[in-house]
């Protein structure tokens, strides 16, 4: 018999109260891919659509402001 377990859903966090700009390039880089610095979907933050939306934002943001890299 087989018995199916479901993973347990992500919380976004910013939904929980925390607040991230983009000069918080520590938070920043969490949302980013370490080999190609790409933006992590949502499936894999655990982010609600309207904060990845907004993440998104700060990350090109931070981009545009040499805090982070484009690319590797």
């Amino acid at each position: 018999m087989a018995e199916f377990f479901r993973k347990k859903r992500k919380v976004c966090q910013m939904c929980a109260g925390k607040t991230v700009k983009y000069s918080d390039v520590e938070v920043i880089k969490k949302y980013i891919s370490n080999d190609k610095c790409k933006i992590l979907p949502r499936r894999v933050t655990g982010n609600c659509a309207k904060h990845q939306r907004y993440m998104a934002n700060e990350v090109k943001k931070a981009r545009f402001m040499g805090l982070i890299p484009f690319v590797k």
